[in-house]
């Protein structure tokens, strides 16, 4: 049957957006997922700590379900294994830094034991169902980045991960092109990839040309204490940094929670090299004088718990900034954090700091030259953008475009498309549901749109609260209603809004009374209704009204 020979790609997550990056490849009774991430909340998910793929589709094909290749180890790539892999326990294929990364969180949330995990090396392939997954060498702004090779009955897809093309990285080799050639020889169905930077121009820069810059403010700066922020996962820039700082007779210290453990994890791994007697702990930062250390830091997003944040606004406890400090941002805004970036540019200023945040960066993600290479090498039957927002899928639309690739060919998908494809065609044939599931403190999933709508009321209108008492069997009203209110009208100024707000309290009770209305439910909303109305036409607000009635 025909029906049952086509491929199906499902992405559960990460289209439309940077983050939350899981898709499902479908062949008969086989489902293999490739990454399992989070992303951030957006600023109107208030109290919110992570969003995390709903995954609906896989709990409801539990039983074809293979494994989980993961092709990095950033957040929104492995951020949701954790909570993922209760529901779901199959085993995990990556490289090696990659399973070390994904171990830390795994021990966080006590699942080291009941999670296999299994370290892949480049070239090696893994038989799963009907697929076999090859790992093929790449380059991105954390080590051990691989893209994927998927074999399947019907072709290969091959989905590059997070990537760029850097011929001369700070630790290990360069990509395998030659492997992506060697691929695109058999003939390639489909192509997967990286669409993040597919809007600017060029080539993407080499990871060492940061080395370069950061050597040249070191030498500038032989009289300040330098304090660097970088993203945690970026192994490589801190070990550009350690090096600069071992050159120029400095001693390190790492600070922030993630950085701290990932450079652990790397350093064990053989991934960073640090030379003997740089690192310090904090605690001895006050035995050398400022221009022989560095400080390596979180929080180059403006992230408002991270270390830098925490010494911008002086409340780190161990360190504060002074006029002498040098402060490089190492990063580039994530767009959306541009203002938070900002804030603390600013409030370093103030503190009498120098702060240097522009060519201290390098991105890791392919610019359009880098894409056009990849595709050509490949030679796709079917382009599909992956791995960002809409715009940037269209670009690579555009780029796959002008490369020869037919329009018909080229799939720009939702979270939850499920694109069927074989040699003879390809086709978008339904939706899965797919959505986001919130983390909050310890609940995963227990606040959804309604939980978040009662927030955003509470915070924009505040809250009313009316309690009375009642007696039992006659209704009469024994005490109150009383009126409290919070984050609604500054009470002491507004004496007699109150008072007149008790009047009507008092009036609809008597209506009540009166007409002999005893059920709580109706008083509840003869209350909300008539104290909403009146509120409104006085304030033009609308609070939360909440009445409680007790019974005596």
């Amino acid at each position: 049957m025909e029906t049952e020979s086509k491929l199906k790609i499902i992405p559960l997550g990460g289209l439309e957006q940077i983050g939350m990056n899981i898709t499902a490849f479908e062949y008969e009774d086989s489902i293999i997922v490739v990454d399992c991430g989070l992303s951030f909340p957006e600023n109107d998910m208030l109290g919110i700590d992570l969003v995390i793929p709903d995954i609906t589709y896989l709990r409801d094909n539990l039983d074809k379900v293979r494994g989980f290749f993961i092709t990095h180890g950033h957040e929104d790539h492995i951020g949701a294994i954790p909570y993922v892999l209760k529901e779901i326990n199959v085993p995990i294929y990556a490289t090696k830094l990659t399973i070390g990364i994904i171990d830390n969180k795994l021990k966080e949330h006590d699942m080291l034991r009941t999670v296999k995990r299994k370290v892949v090396r480049y070239g090696q392939h893994i038989n799963l169902g009907c697929f076999r997954v090859e790992f093929i060498k790449t380059n991105h702004s954390i080590q051990d980045a691989a893209a994927l090779a998927i074999y399947s009955p019907a072709g290969i897809v091959v989905h590059t991960g997070d990537f760029k093309v850097d011929y001369t990285p700070v630790f290990g080799d360069a990509i395998d092109l030659q492997r992506f050639g060697e691929i695109g020889k058999k003939g390639v169905l489909a192509l997967m990839c990286d669409s993040t930077n597919a809007e600017r121009a060029g080539f993407t820069m080499s990871e060492k040309t940061v080395g370069k810059a950061l050597d040249s403010i070191f030498s500038e700066h032989k009289n300040n204490r330098i304090i660097v922020a970088t993203f945690a996962s970026n192994v490589d820039r801190v070990q550009q940094i350690i090096n600069c700082a071992y050159n120029y007779g400095r001693k390190v210290v790492i600070e922030g929670r993630s950085m701290v453990n990932i450079i652990s994890t790397a350093s064990e791994l053989g991934y960073i090299n640090i030379p003997d007697n740089t690192l310090i702990d904090i605690e001895q930062l006050k035995n050398y004088p400022d221009e022989q250390t560095v400080m390596i830091t979180t929080g180059s997003q403006g992230e408002s718990m991270a270390a830098l944040s925490r010494m911008a606004t002086g409340m780190h406890r161990k360190v504060a900034i002074k006029p002498n400090d040098l402060i490089v941002l190492s990063s580039n805004p994530i767009p959306g954090n541009e203002k938070a970036v900002t804030k603390i540019i600013n409030e370093l200023f103030m503190k009498g700091a120098e702060v240097i945040f522009q060519d201290v960066h390098v991105s890791g993600h392919a610019c359009a030259e880098d894409i056009k290479l990849i595709y050509s090498l490949v030679h796709p039957k079917y382009a599909i953008p992956v791995h960002g927002e809409y715009k940037h899928l269209k670009a690579q639309a555009k780029i796959a475009e002008e490369l020869g690739i037919p329009k018909e060919n080229i799939f720009i998908l939702s979270s939850g498309d499920v694109l069927e494809l074989s040699d003879e065609g390809a086709e978008v044939t339904g939706k899965v549901h797919v959505g986001d599931v919130m983390v909050d403190g310890l609940g995963v999933g227990d606040v959804g749109n309604i939980v978040l709508r009662d927030r955003q009321h509470l915070a924009e209108e505040g809250i009313i609260i009316v309690v009375l008492t009642l007696e039992t069997g006659s209704g009469m009203v024994l005490a109150g209603p009383d009126i409290v209110s919070r984050g609604f009208v500054y009470v002491r100024g507004a004496e007699s809004l109150m008072e007149e707000a008790k009047h009507v309290l008092d009036e609809i009770m008597e209506v009540c009374m009166d007409r002999h209305i005893t059920d709580w439910g109706k008083i509840k909303t003869e209350i909300k209704d008539s104290l909403g109305d009146f509120v409104w036409k006085e304030t033009k607000r609308r609070p939360m009204i909440i009445p409680i009635i007790m019974e005596v």
